[in-house]
Order: C-alpha cells, then structure tokens, then sequence
C-alpha cells in the first residue's frame, strides 16, 4: 500500500512589484491557513515519512509550517527545483523514482501540475486544488514505480475554506 498527499502552497503575496514568481513569499492569509492545516492533517493522522517540496519560496514555507504541526523534522524536508511548474510527466517520474522503503508520501507543489496530477491518477474530476488545498491519494501497490494513470483512489480532498 502507498499513500501519496499533494499539497498545493499557501496564499502567495503579491504585493512585491517586480518580483520573480518563485521568490515570493506567503501573505498574511498563507502564513495562517498552513498551520491550520498542518493540524487538520495531524488529526487525520497524515504521518508522512518523506517529504518533497517545490524549492519556490512559498511552497518552502508551507511545508516548513505544515511539518511543524505533522511533527516532521523540517531539516528532513528534500528540496527539488523541478516541482515548480512540472507537469504530469514530471512529477509522475519523480513520484515513480521514490524508494519502495517509504509508503506514505508529501509533495508541496504548485498548480496547474498538482492537480492534473491528482484527476490523472484517480480519474476523478477536482477541478482545481485551492491555495493550501490537500489531495490524499491511496494506491494498492507494493512499488512507487507501478504508479500510474487511474490506479489511485482518492481518499481526501480537503482545503482551508472546507474548515476556517
């Protein structure tokens, strides 16, 4: 069994003119929906044992602030540049390449990838993965590397709005 959360960064600010879109931060609104929802995650027993991330400022953020509630060692969290603005191939290829000693998986990323990767591998229809938003992903594989089109189970679909 394999268990794979995608999560979509927080809020982003915008309010820097000029800034390059990987360098900005969170806003008031990101920095406060991310513990929220590191605790949301917490009570539905989300304990991921590796975690992956978009190296992009807002979605480092998030996971650092998400991992503080997980009671995941932050220091742990992996960095990987091609998360941001990756497509399906992309983040499938990275998904597939996760050793098969791990079972319960974290991405943070960005959209559109996140959630075409989340309708590619359930088949479901989201639509869109709000800011902060999490998709819970379960598959009845022994391998990372089985990991395709349809063969997911969408298990939670959950977003700030859904709770605060």
């Amino acid at each position: 069994m394999k268990n794979l959360f995608l999560v979509r960064h927080g809020k982003s600010d915008w309010s820097v003119s000029g800034q390059k879109d990987f360098d900005r931060e969170l806003n008031g609104r990101g920095l406060s929906d991310a513990p929220k929802m590191g605790r949301k995650l917490y009570e539905m027993e989300a304990r991921p044992e590796m975690i992956i991330s978009s190296s992009a400022v807002r979605a480092r953020l998030t996971a650092e602030l998400i991992c503080e509630q997980l009671k995941f060692d932050p220091d742990k969290i992996i960095y990987n540049e091609d998360i941001y603005e990756a497509s399906v191939r992309t983040l499938l290829g990275l998904i597939n390449g996760i050793d098969d000693k791990y079972s319960r998986i974290m991405i943070f990323g960005h959209n559109p990838g996140l959630t075409f990767l989340a309708e590619y591998l359930t088949k479901n229809e989201i639509g869109n993965i709000p800011t902060c938003g999490v998709v819970n992903i379960e598959f009845t594989l022994d391998s990372w590397k089985e990991i395709s089109g349809g063969n997911g189970e969408l298990k939670a679909f959950i977003y700030p709005k859904k709770f605060f």
